[in-house]
């Protein structure tokens, strides 16, 4: 039985075996990873620069805006430099790095999204208390326990799977150290642990997500008491595309860590991993600035 430390090379999935394949491969992330790239970093340039967007809402985009061009950019280069010189392999401690940040951020990503679902309800149905709930010093503690809460998980998680003995090969079905991919190669229980870790995280991320679905329930009651039909159709238009992204975000990362293995087959795995790992920080930018005239008004005046 050999133990995970001897594993020094982890052998990736490739994405496809004719050179022409493996090279539109590239080009199709590369175009959706240049998108994220610049959509986050015109949010974040134009949140930091603008004085006007120093507000709890446009303070959790920003962070928001981080961890997606952290999290794109943990996973997809390493995808397009193995595509592009047709390889697979990727070290093991190159694969526990991946592992480590990956699970930080989209952690993180979760808490951040659960806060700005209150930020939202706090801003729509208790108006009069958003200076008091939601002050300066408020905000940074809970932007705080964001990323300490994911960075503790990252190392839980991490550690865990790290520890488990793996004598099952070293072929990841996936372009990316995902962590039900390396606990596939267990010959132990030692990796009950792990999937013990991942059901309290599940269960956890449900929590945040009927969170997230009550917020949105209760501001779409308070949006329908608005009298004048272009407003509600502005509100509605504004959070429906924030409820669908959450959702896709949510369902997919769940479905992806708590599937069956019967269930399992390396175009569905591929499926699910772009749907809760590529696609969300390439759109955030477009949901959450594609109807807000004041970050529109402020990358105006940054171009000019």
């Amino acid at each position: 039985m050999s133990n995970s430390s001897f594993i020094t090379v982890f052998l990736l999935l490739a994405f496809a075996d004719t050179r022409e394949l493996q090279l539109l491969h590239f080009w199709l992330f590369l175009g959706i990873y240049l998108a994220a790239l610049l959509g986050n970093g015109l949010i974040i340039t134009a949140i930091a620069c603008d004085h006007r967007l120093h507000t709890p809402m446009y303070f959790f985009l920003l962070n928001l805006s981080v961890t997606d061009l952290g999290s794109i950019s943990t996973t997809v280069p390493k995808a397009m430099a193995n595509s592009l010189w047709n390889t697979r392999a990727i070290s093991s401690w190159g694969c526990a790095t991946q592992v480590f940040i990956l699970v930080f951020l989209i952690s993180a990503e979760l808490y951040l999204l659960t806060i700005m679902s209150y930020d939202h309800y706090v801003a729509i149905c208790k108006p009069l208390h958003y200076g008091t709930l939601l002050g300066s010093r408020a905000c940074v503690h809970m932007a705080a326990a964001a990323w300490g809460t994911g960075f503790l998980t990252a190392l839980l998680h991490t550690a865990n799977t790290f520890s488990v003995s793996l004598c099952q090969g070293n072929v990841l079905d996936q372009f990316f150290c995902e962590l039900p991919q390396i606990l596939k190669l267990s010959c132990s229980d030692s990796f009950l642990r792990e999937v013990d870790l991942l059901i309290f995280g599940c269960f956890l991320t449900f929590v945040c997500f009927l969170f997230i679905l009550f917020s949105y329930v209760e501001i779409f009651r308070a949006v329908l008491r608005i009298p004048s039909e272009q407003g509600q159709h502005k509100a509605f238009s504004t959070c429906l595309p924030h409820l669908a992204v959450v959702s896709l975000f949510i369902s997919t990362g769940m479905f992806a860590h708590l599937k069956l293995p019967s269930m399992s087959s390396s175009f569905l795995d591929l499926v699910v991993a772009v749907l809760y790992s590529v696609i969300p920080p390439a759109v955030n930018p477009l949901i959450y600035s594609m109807r807000n005239q004041e970050i529109k008004h402020a990358l105006w005046k940054l171009l000019k």
